[in-house]
């Protein structure tokens, strides 16, 4: 039994514990170490979060070009050109607005009368209407009291009166249809005025709210700008605050991705050293259990043997003797030798006398330390790095100091004060217009009387005319039409020249202000004259900003036009020197050389001591000298033994005896050695293979084990090698990664800023959509329908003068005369003989 005891002692504590340690060095490690799997050689520097763009204000929709509106544009600017061909008079202009009395003279007046000698014509012509039409009226009005010019009440009848009429007749009726279509324009322009007057209001204060939107928005986009720099500071000073965590988190990083081939082969050890345990409380349970039956059946075999013998010397068996020499032949060779596992067992104590729980602790403690560590060696750099930052925020906040922001607000507060003056003004401005639009209402009425009057002359005239009637007996109807033809001429002359001095002011008016203002605000010649230095005093951009360079209002127009930042637009390049406002560098240097006199260090460690290494090549080696032949051969020889043989010639021994004694005792021992050889078949041999395959698998098992212990040993040996050599280049470098990764942030911050602030703060597109909507508002709404109206007017008294004509001469044709005259087209007239005189 002392095998069964040296076997048991394979379950001694010694043997459990150093499994147990085997098992808490791989669990401690991968709790402490986070190694679940490796990671990449070098961290990852998170990015910053993504700055924004600018959110442009939303604008308002403001005034568009109405092709409604400009209906007769194109033939009254094409009038007004050939009225006014010459180019725009900057000189003139920049003359009168220098010193105007010094230049009343000869020469700068004939200049001006050049130049407005196309409106001078055209106002003779309109002084000649309103002069001769009333004086023309007069005397035609007297000529006919005394019964000239057509007053007589006689017409006298020839063969061509029917021609006459009729011509007559479609020259009034043509007349009086482009007089109607001029009054149709009139009162369509009229209602233009009106529509845009009432507009104006509205569109001017869209204009107003969308330049205070720009004026508002610039230095909100400044101040975000700015404000921005504040949270990118405020993010790497959180950072620093959390440089233990972040910094010591990445070295622990470097230092698992080596460590986790170590721990990998640590824990294939644990569970083949598990396995080794296991196998070996089998066999040891095995063993116990079969040397026991051995044992029973051994004893069991040694009384039946003996009882045989006895049986076989009683003098009453016969022939009995022959079989006694067989019988003192027969053993039963149960004995069992397994190979010895004592240096084995001895392998192991010694390994579980290693306290390998300290070493465990002792390897979590330091990378437990090591954020902690950091904060202690960081906490100097940290604090002075935050008071840089500081300046950096206090460097980059200039920036809303050298641009002249207060210009925006003054500017907006101005026109705060234009709306109200603009809103005070308006009732005003709508009576006025009311007025307006009521007289210019009276004067398409009365020409549009005049034209009814026509139509009525035309239309019932030839309804009651009678052609070969006599012209004392016309009709009533005809005589109403001549009467009518007659009332349009009188109130042609009565109103003409009135209307014609409001045709003479308004076209000088209106046509001034389109030859003068809106043909050279369209074509930017307007913008470029204001540009002329000394025309405005004290509108000089350039010289107010402080730049180098000179601004033009043309130039800022065309920027705003393509909706350029402010940046370029009023070349703030010159004022503010933004790439040194936004270059940290001097500081970002400091910062680093900072860091790279910063020391952090970490202590050494050791993963596997010289002892433990020589325990484990130990444990090596005699985990590889179990042997399970010599067992496999005594199975063998177990397997051989037939005690059946035995028991058949007993019962033939007992066939042959006579006494009934000794036959049923032969009979008994027979099937007693038969039993002891099914035992044998039914439980020691399972018992022998169960024992023979616990035997061989912890022989190989324990072959493997050789394998993992020099892969443990090889990769913690790199591992250690690894911490030795790299860990200082690592923490410099993890360091410099770390930095790196702060100071990224200004970087991303100042590109974002820069190309915010050159590209985006600022868009003054609703500058130029301003003045483009004014421009509408006066020049494609108001002036061109006043032009139109006066165009209109203008064209109706001009073709008054032949109206007035056809319908006086018409008339006649229509109206009843007072004195007859027959024509007859069947009289023949006889020839008369001329007299002749004879001289003698």
């Amino acid at each position: 039994m002392g095998l069964c005891e040296s076997v048991r002692g394979r379950r001694s504590p010694g043997g459990a514990g150093a499994l147990r340690a085997a098992a808490a060095l791989l669990v401690l490690l991968r709790l402490g170490l986070g190694l679940a799997q490796s990671v990449p050689p070098e961290a990852v520097c998170s990015s910053a979060a993504a700055h924004q763009d600018l959110t442009q204000p939303e604008y308002q929709k403001t005034a568009e070009v109405d092709a409604s509106m400009g209906f007769m544009a194109p033939l009254v600017q094409s009038f007004l050109l050939t009225v006014q061909p010459n180019p725009f008079p900057k000189d003139l202009i920049l003359k009168i607005a220098t010193d105007l009395k010094a230049q009343l003279n000869q020469v700068f007046t004939n200049e001006v009368l050049v130049y407005e000698v196309g409106f001078l014509v055209c106002a003779v012509i309109g002084f000649l209407y309103i002069v001769l039409m009333p004086i023309a009226g007069f005397f035609l009005a007297c000529c006919r009291c005394c019964g000239n010019c057509g007053g007589k009440m006689y017409q006298k009848q020839t063969p061509s009166i029917h021609c006459h009429r009729i011509t007559l007749y479609w020259a009034a009726f043509a007349t009086t249809v482009i007089i109607l279509a001029g009054n149709i324009c009139m009162f369509k322009s009229n209602e233009a005025i009106k529509v845009s007057v009432d507009q104006s209001q509205e569109e001017l204060n869209k204009t107003i709210e969308n330049i205070q939107s720009f004026l508002y928005s610039v230095p909100q986009q400044v101040h975000y700008v700015v404000n921005e720099s504040h949270g990118t500071v405020q993010n790497v000073t959180r950072n620093l605050d959390a440089i233990g965590p972040q910094l010591g988190k990445e070295i622990q990083d470097r230092f698992r991705g080596t460590m986790d081939p170590a721990l990998h082969s640590v824990r294939m050890l644990d569970q083949e050293t598990v396995n080794i345990s296991l196998e070996l409380n089998h066999l040891n349970s095995s063993l116990v259990q079969l040397q026991s039956s051995v044992n029973r059946l051994q004893a069991n075999f040694t009384a039946v043997k003996h009882q045989v013998n006895n049986t076989l010397s009683n003098l009453n068996c016969s022939g009995c003797t022959m079989l006694q020499s067989e019988l003192q032949n027969l053993t039963l060779d149960t004995t069992i030798t397994v190979p010895s596992l004592n240096d084995f067992q001895a392998a192991v104590d010694e390994l579980n006398k290693t306290d390998l729980k300290s070493k465990i602790k002792q390897v979590k403690d330091f990378f437990d330390s090591i954020p902690l560590r950091v904060t202690n060696d960081t906490k100097d750099i940290v604090k002075s790095t935050k008071q840089l930052l500081a300046n950096i925020e206090k460097q980059i906040s200039q920036v809303t100091k050298n641009i002249p922001l207060s210009a925006f607000t003054n500017v907006s507060k101005t026109l705060v004060q234009l709306q109200k003056d603009i809103g005070s003004t308006s009732p005003e401005f709508k009576r006025f217009e009311g007025i307006r639009w009521g007289v210019c209402v009276a004067v398409c009425c009365v020409v549009l009387l005049v034209v009814v009057c026509n139509f009525l002359g035309l239309v019932l005239g030839p309804l009651g005319l009678t052609p070969k009637a006599n012209p004392s007996t016309r009709s009533v109807t005809s005589d109403c039409g001549g009467t009518f033809l007659m009332i349009g001429a009188g109130f042609s002359f009565l109103f003409s020249w009135l209307f014609m001095i409001a045709v003479l002011l308004l076209f000088l008016v209106g046509g001034n202000v389109f030859t003068l203002l809106c043909q050279p605000w369209g074509d930017e010649q307007l913008l470029k004259f204001i540009d002329t230095p000394g025309l405005i005093p004290g509108l000089d951009i350039g010289t107010t900003l402080g730049l180098k360079s000179n601004i033009t209002i043309s130039g800022i127009f065309r920027s705003c036009k393509k909706n350029q930042p402010l940046w370029t637009t009023l070349h703030l390049y010159e004022l503010i020197d933004l790439q040194d406002l936004l270059n940290v560098t001097k500081y970002t240097e400091e910062i680093q050389q900072q860091f790279e006199n910063t020391d952090i260090s970490l202590s050494t460690i050791t993963l596997l001591s010289p002892e433990v290494t020589n325990q484990l090549r130990s444990f090596s080696n005699k985990a590889t000298n179990i042997d399970a032949s010599a067992f496999t051969q005594q199975m063998n020889n177990i397997s051989l033994i037939n005690l059946n043989k035995m028991a058949d010639q007993l019962d033939q021994l007992a066939g042959f005896q006579n006494n009934t004694s000794s036959q049923d005792q032969l009979k008994k021992e027979a099937r007693d050695l038969r039993q002891i050889h099914t035992d044998i078949e039914t439980i020691i041999i399972p018992q022998l293979e169960n024992l023979n395959s616990s035997i061989k698998s912890l022989a190989s098992t324990a072959g493997k084990i050789n394998g993992t212990i020099e892969e443990v040993l090889s990769n913690v040996g790199a591992a250690q090698d690894f911490l030795n050599t790299n860990t200082t280049q690592i923490v410099k470098t993890e360091s410099r990664t770390f930095l790196d990764c702060q100071l990224g942030y200004f970087s991303s911050y100042a590109d974002w800023a820069n190309v915010t602030i050159t590209q985006q703060v600022g868009r003054c597109g609703p500058v130029a959509g301003a003045v483009e909507s004014i421009e509408i508002m006066i020049c494609s709404y108001i002036v061109e329908s006043l032009n139109a109206f006066w165009f209109s007017l203008g064209w109706c008294m001009m073709f008054f003068i032949p109206s007035i004509i056809f319908s006086i001469k018409l008339s006649k044709y229509y109206r009843r005369m007072k004195y007859s005259d027959e024509y007859d087209d069947q009289l023949i007239m006889s020839q008369i003989p001329r007299a002749q005189m004879k001289f003698a």
